[in-house]
């Protein structure tokens, strides 16, 4: 009886892998979009700043104000300076949003250098594009910090230029947190569609019906579904993790075994959901809707974007039940630093309660349809 059992559940497994490989256009749907994704979003999903236009109001005559201003014009990331000989100009290139910044340099500015006292230049900043505005504040500190002088954005209280030193990314290269990050993330969204269209695909094709009507039991139905998106979602996780290594050069230092078990925990995780959605769905077009309904508050709540301690009490317990989040933690951590084992592990247990939770559920919602 028991080997009836595993050749019935192997026979489903293969009729699940055949079913997405055989069909020319499940294979494409499969490889080629998150291999392109990786590729575009690498380069598009940066913070970095590469091509900026600065308006310069220089007051002084002096040796120090020549200095700064050939500093700024040699730095990589500044396209083109606008040298304004007025406040109306210089409001004026902000204001048609020509420049994301203005340096105005006062008066005494060589004089105070001279002196061997810090000098003082106000930056005025296009508050319409915050968050590029401050990324150029910080760069212009920098460039400031080596002449000597200060920066005072929009009038705000002086700052003591300071020496930075960046472990981990002393560069800041800012693809070395995307790339790993766009690896759990486009596993993710494949698991998930791959696991909501299975149930809905056979609902449309009617083989569904003939599988309400066996004798086959709600966990071997759970299992076929998940053992084929496990294997597709961890081996194109594995892909691109090896496209993050050999070819955009991110370091790898951690454990690579405990990433594979944790990659495997949230795939399994995903794949609880996949099959609650499909199970809802009576139409692929809704499974798809609604794998793309999770997968989008998915990303934005994992901290992918924006930190979680910054977002509501409330959001931060949903981003905390959310596989995504937690598997970020560690790719991001066995990447960039040797992230150590209890860490992992302290990630990854909430991954398998969730993992367990949620083929619990997906369990009880098939159960419901073939009820």
């Amino acid at each position: 009886m028991r080997r009836l059992c595993h050749a019935r559940l192997r026979a489903q497994i293969i009729k699940e892998l055949l079913s997405l490989l055989r069909d020319p256009r499940s294979r494409i749907v499969l490889i080629v979009p998150p291999l392109m994704q990786l590729l575009i979003f690498s380069f598009a999903a940066t913070l970095e700043l590469n091509h900026v236009d600065l308006a310069v109001y220089n007051r002084d005559t002096g040796r120090a104000s020549h200095e700064l201003l050939a500093e700024l014009g040699a730095a990589g990331f500044v396209d083109h300076l606008f040298m304004v000989h007025s406040p109306a100009e210089r409001r004026a290139l902000i204001d048609q949003e020509r420049v994301i910044a203005a340096i105005e340099i006062p008066p005494d500015f060589s004089r105070r250098v001279d002196a061997g006292r810090t000098a003082t230049a106000q930056v005025i900043l296009d508050g319409r594009q915050a968050n590029a505005a401050r990324i150029t504040l910080g760069y212009l500190d920098e460039i400031a910090a080596r002449t000597g002088a200060m920066l005072v954005a929009g009038g705000a209280h002086m700052r003591d230029p300071t020496v930075v030193r960046h472990g981990f990314n002393p560069n800041l290269i800012y693809r070395w947190y995307v790339v790993p990050s766009l690896s759990g993330i486009l596993a993710t969204i494949i698991a998930l569609i791959v696991t909501a269209l299975s149930i809905a695909r056979e609902r449309e094709l009617g083989t569904f019906d003939q599988l309400m009507v066996s004798p086959t039991p709600t966990s071997e139905i759970i299992i076929a579904k998940t053992v084929p998106a496990l294997l597709i979602g961890t081996l194109l996780g594995l892909v691109m993790i090896g496209a993050d290594v050999f070819l955009f050069g991110v370091p790898f230092r951690g454990s690579f075994v405990l990433l594979l078990m944790s990659l495997g925990l949230l795939i399994l995780s995903v794949v609880g959901i996949g099959l609650m959605i499909s199970a809802i769905a009576r139409t692929q077009q809704q499974a798809i809707l609604g794998a793309f309904a999770v997968a989008v508050p998915m990303v934005v709540l994992s901290g992918f974007a924006t930190p979680v301690e910054n977002m509501p009490r409330v959001l931060q317990w949903v981003a905390e039940a959310l596989p995504l989040t937690h598997f970020l933690v560690i790719v991001q951590g066995c990447f960039v630093k040797a992230l150590p084992p209890a860490v992992v592990f302290a990630e990854a247990w909430p991954m398998a309660v969730i993992a367990l939770v949620t083929l619990v559920f997906a369990q009880a919602f098939v159960r419901r349809r073939l009820g």
